[in-house]
């Protein structure tokens, strides 16, 4: 919350994480779960409502019919995976792996991160058509029912990165990070059109509504969200967090979940920059918070609501749930929560003036923004100066250079002249 004595909102590390203490960051999407627990949340509370209806007898079931149909259901389920997986209910039995097989392996984990041109490579060769021709059912099933629900179309991709990454579970698990990496990228890119704002969901209701809510927040200065811009010895002519405007902007156009959280990445890297940039002080959590704000009410990012979502349905669970992505994305779900609930005191604004200006009856002060220009007019007025001085002294040692070196050609040239007309003047008339 705002305070007059500490800058930005005060958001502790222990509010970011999950709310069962898994270490994991959760996420407002989730109730502030992280995807995991969230997904052991959901399961067992939708077979749960599916199981307690009462029977033709007029009584409830008890609780081992309540778990034999839920196992029943867990294993139809993975039964499901399995046959579009391993092409049959179970999985192959194990057995040592071919001298083509372990080629193959050998050339997974000698690939280079971000090298997904190697990966198609390596996942094209023959060496590894079977793991080629379950990528493909698996796809060609998707697109045949694209008109599942979007939770199941989630539960069924989640399901299939697991079943994917126990191929690979001889590796570390880095590589086997890098490997999902590429599979996310080549699943997801393909299945883009069918499973982004579907319509078994409400996303597109909820981009226009926070969009809208956005842009009657337009008035919302950086004074109002305490973000530090530069100060007067700063020579800083634009705005700062430009590059971060523009990196989320271009979530949008980005169909892996992946590219979508690199964008998020470097949206909030440039944040960290802009905030560097505009103040002196080394920047902070909360200060980093109150810059995302501001850079998402200025961009008024794209369906914002369902590439957020996307992200969380069909993204790898250990891109949301650790690390700097993780960290960032839910930074920015921490935004977008601030921005639906804003109101007068966290501007520290009394109820009626932030409802002024949610009316448009109030604007920020007219001196306050007058003042930012001239100050910004005489920033760049002085830097100007400087440059103009400068080039003046410059331009001022060049010309003495070249009179210089003209006043020598001159004389080398009156010397030249007096030799030749010593050359050709021949020998003198003598008297005889």
């Amino acid at each position: 919350m705002w305070t007059d004595k500490q800058r930005g909102i005060r958001v502790s590390q222990e509010e970011l994480l999950c709310k069962n203490a898994c270490g994991y960051y959760g996420n407002p999407a989730w109730q502030g779960l992280c995807s995991k627990c969230w997904r052991e949340k959901a399961r067992p509370a939708g077979a749960h409502r599916q199981d307690t209806r009462p029977r033709n007898d007029g009584t409830p079931p008890t609780f081992s019919k309540f778990e034999e149909k839920k196992n029943i259901e867990k294993s139809h389920r993975i039964n499901t995976m399995r046959r579009l997986f391993w092409g049959s209910p179970s999985p192959p039995k194990r057995q040592e792996p071919s001298e083509s097989q372990t080629n193959a392996l050998k050339a997974y984990q000698s690939l280079e991160p971000g090298d997904f041109t190697g990966f198609l490579k390596i996942l094209r060769s023959s060496s590894s058509q079977r793991l080629q021709s379950r990528c493909t059912a698996f796809l060609n099933t998707m697109e045949a029912y694209h008109d599942l629900p979007v939770q199941k179309q989630s539960d069924l991709v989640q399901d299939f990165y697991q079943s994917f990454a126990e191929h690979f579970s001889s590796f570390s698990e880095a590589q086997i990070t890098q490997i999902m990496e590429h599979v996310e990228k080549l699943i997801m890119t393909r299945l883009h059109k069918w499973v982004f704002c579907h319509d078994s969901c409400d996303d597109e209701q909820k981009d226009l509504a926070l969009q809208r809510r956005i842009r009657s927040l337009n008035w919302v200065t950086p004074q109002m969200l305490s973000v530090p811009f530069p100060d007067k010895k700063t020579s800083v002519a634009s705005d700062p967090f430009l590059p971060a405007i523009t990196a989320i902007i271009e979530m949008d156009a980005k169909r892996a979940p992946q590219d979508k959280l690199a964008c998020v990445s470097k949206c909030s890297q440039h944040v960290f920059e802009g905030l560097s940039t505009s103040n002196s002080e080394p920047a902070n959590a909360d200060d980093f918070l109150s810059g995302l704000i501001y850079v998402v009410l200025k961009a008024n990012p794209p369906r914002l609501h369902s590439n957020m979502q996307y992200v969380i349905r069909f993204g790898l669970p250990h891109s949301l749930m650790a690390g700097e992505s993780g960290y960032y994305f839910t930074n920015l779900s921490c935004a977008v929560a601030f921005i639906e609930k804003l109101d007068g005191p966290a501007l520290n604004l009394s109820p009626e003036e932030f409802e002024g200006y949610m009316l448009h009856q109030r604007a920020p002060s007219a001196g306050s923004r007058r003042q930012q220009i001239a100050s910004n007019t005489q920033h760049l007025l002085e830097e100007l100066t400087g440059r103009q001085e400068k080039l003046d002294q410059g331009m001022d040692a060049l010309n003495l250079q070249l009179q210089d070196d003209a006043s020598l050609q001159g004389d080398d040239k009156d010397q030249s002249v007096l030799v030749l007309t010593d050359e050709h003047a021949g020998p003198k008339d003598t008297d005889c």
